[in-house]
């Protein structure tokens, strides 16, 4: 039976693939073309429908040629797309493009389109037209046509970096929403359970490492209950795991002797990071595509600036979870049986501004907009959670500090503003109002 490591991987690879929905289309334009000839000598079709050979032959001709020239078209796209998020935003973004759902739609139609029309081609003969096959191969380049104007426009708006930043954002929200315990269907014990601290009873080592992309959290669930057990996960999503690098940490006397293979099975590695349970891997990204923004080659400040606003939306929203570095699962009666390490807030923070802090502090807008974007956290995020953001504004600080020697600019970097700079003083609601920082 396939491992659960095994089928994760299956998935990001169909859900990443750019052939397999294109060659489905393909056979199933194969499929529709014999249904249609089938059909056609059915249903009888009235007269102003009707083909001479010679024209269905060059509709159809027509039909497979452009088929054809379209594909190659969309396949250009994919080129661009990948030497403009190489060069101008993140390669990481690669792993969320690839997923895009319209593209795949498209390249099926026009494979499905091509296999019909060539389908309908070869049975084409002196006495055999198969008219019904031929009007329904023009409505399906008719939709075609359609789906490609679609899809341009899709793709000229979706190019630019603050579309990227915004699909970058509302993705990892939505797995920040999945909980370790929603994905474990188990129960979330406190925090304060000291079960699987101390030395464990085995551990489970990775043979050829990799990026740590996901684990069975229910798979582990079940099978710490079954030897009762406590699993220890021994890295949080997103971090390498080397060769012969420990996987999870086994603590108790098990009934019977655990299956490290088995367990291996449940944690996925990979050659990179991926966002299906990683939510800081998506506020990767965007720090990725704002400090590529200020770079000496690409040098656009305002599309930095553009970029922390989502970063500023994220952030809110990640103060306002509920995160725990430890979280501790148990079984259905409430026994410890899975911990897994967390993100803390601190990491979250440091992680969407550290970077475009120390390439954007010679820009005045980005200081200003980090400034805004730290002050609305003071408000937005609970007091337990305010001393992280007091320390990243004390580091903008000693940045600004260092940068700009003549006053005038310091006060002016110092200033807070959503714009950047043109927004005036930031909105009273961003504004602190619990004493002095």
């Amino acid at each position: 039976m396939p491992t659960w490591s095994f089928r994760f991987q299956l998935g990001q690879y169909v859900r990443t693939s750019l052939w397999i929905l294109p060659v489905l289309g393909l056979v199933l334009g194969a499929l529709l073309g014999e249904a249609a000839l089938a059909l056609d000598d059915m249903v009888g079709i009235p007269t102003g429908w009707r083909y001479t050979a010679a024209t269905a032959t060059g509709v159809l001709t027509a039909i497979v040629g452009a088929m054809v020239a379209l594909l190659g078209f969309v396949v250009t796209i994919g080129v661009l797309v990948v030497q403009q998020a190489t060069g101008t935003l993140s390669p990481r973004y690669m792993r969320l493009w690839y997923r895009n759902r319209l593209q795949k739609a498209v390249l099926s139609l026009f494979a499905g389109t091509f296999a019909f029309a060539f389908t309908l081609l070869r049975r084409i003969g002196p006495d055999t037209v198969p008219d019904l096959g031929v009007t329904l191969a023009g409505l399906a380049v008719a939709v075609s046509l359609v789906m490609l104007l679609v899809y341009l426009n899709r793709f000229v708006h979706d190019l630019r970096p603050v579309a990227v930043a915004d699909r970058v954002r509302r993705t990892g929200l939505r797995v920040l929403g999945t909980s370790v315990q929603a994905q474990g269907r188990c129960s979330l014990l406190g925090g304060e359970t000291h079960a699987g601290r101390g030395t464990p009873a085995e551990v489970v080592r990775s043979a050829d490492g990799g990026a740590f992309q996901g684990t069975d959290v229910a798979g582990l669930v079940r099978f710490a209950a079954r030897h009762d057990c406590v699993l220890v996960v021994a890295h949080r999503v997103g971090d390498f795991v080397p060769p012969g690098g420990v996987l999870l940490e086994v603590h108790g006397e098990p009934r019977t002797p655990p299956e490290p293979h088995r367990l291996a099975g449940m944690v996925a590695l990979g050659a990179e990071r991926t966002v299906e349970q990683d939510p800081a891997f998506a506020l990767r990204v965007l720090a990725d595509i704002a400090t590529r923004a200020l770079s000496s080659a690409v040098n656009d400040p305002t599309t930095a600036v553009q970029v922390l606003n989502h970063v500023d939306a994220f952030l809110h929203a990640v103060g306002r979870s509920e995160l725990r570095g430890r979280h501790v699962l148990g079984d259905s009666d409430g026994v410890p049986r899975v911990v897994v390490p967390g993100r803390s807030w601190e990491e979250y923070l440091e992680l969407g501004v550290t970077e475009v802090r120390e390439y954007g502090i010679g820009s005045l807008q980005v200081c200003r907009r980090l400034r805004a974007l730290l002050d609305g956290l003071l408000e937005g995020v609970p007091p337990e959670r305010r001393p992280a953001v007091r320390r990243q504004l004390a580091l903008l600080d000693t940045a600004v500090e260092r940068e700009f020697p003549d006053a005038v600019r310091r006060s002016l970097a110092r200033t807070g503003d959503r714009q950047g700079i043109g927004g005036g003083s930031p909105s009273p609601d961003a504004l602190p109002r619990h004493g002095p920082r």
